[in-house]
């Protein structure tokens, strides 16, 4: 049978755990999404920079 105790310590680790894969899971979003946004930021530019070329052409 199991105890209070060890129901209880299992659910902790469970619970734990979960939260650990939720943060890790998070923080890769967040960085995919900063790394798509400075990719886009840099097409940005470059096509900035393609125009005011073309236009001194």
């Amino acid at each position: 049978m199991v105890s209070g105790k060890q129901l209880a310590d299992f659910g902790y680790k469970a619970f734990s755990g979960s939260m650990m894969l939720l943060t890790v899971y998070a923080g890769y979003l967040c960085s995919v999404r900063a790394y798509r946004l400075m990719e886009r930021r840099r097409e940005r530019q470059a096509a900035e920079r393609s125009k005011t070329r073309s236009r001194y052409v």
